[in-house]
């Protein structure tokens, strides 16, 4: 009886290790995406069916969330995910900060890309 109990243990102690490896936290930030969409986002424009296509992919590209596109990587020099996740005002601050940017030098910035129905970035 004994042994068969430490197997029952060994075998939900590998379960739980494994669960916990498997469910590594999300890089993209809600609160980020919520504050772009109210900022640039018309209801019924041609971007917001663009928002809803690539979701988290507005800032990031690839399927791992570390990598960011231009978008991504101008707003990650002004936003710390953990410390401003619920600092609205410093959120805004960025989107608009960011929107004079431009992800090609000579291209169009990022707020023009947005003004005209553009996602900021295509990676």
């Amino acid at each position: 009886m004994n042994r068969r109990l430490s197997w029952m243990l060994a075998v939900v102690f590998v379960l739980a290790l494994g669960l916990l490896w498997v469910q590594r936290p999300a890089e993209a930030i809600p609160p980020f995406q919520k504050e772009f969409v109210k900022m640039y986002v018309q209801p019924g424009s041609p971007l917001e069916a663009q928002v809803k296509k690539v979701k988290c992919n507005i800032c990031h590209k690839g399927k791992k969330k570390k990598n960011r596109n231009a978008y991504g990587q101008a707003l990650a020099k002004l936003l710390d995910r953990k410390k401003d996740k619920k600092n609205v005002e410093k959120i805004r601050k960025a989107l608009k900060q960011v929107e004079s940017q431009s992800a090609t030098p000579g291209g169009p910035t990022f707020g023009e890309l947005l003004r005209a129905g553009k996602l900021p970035a295509t990676e």
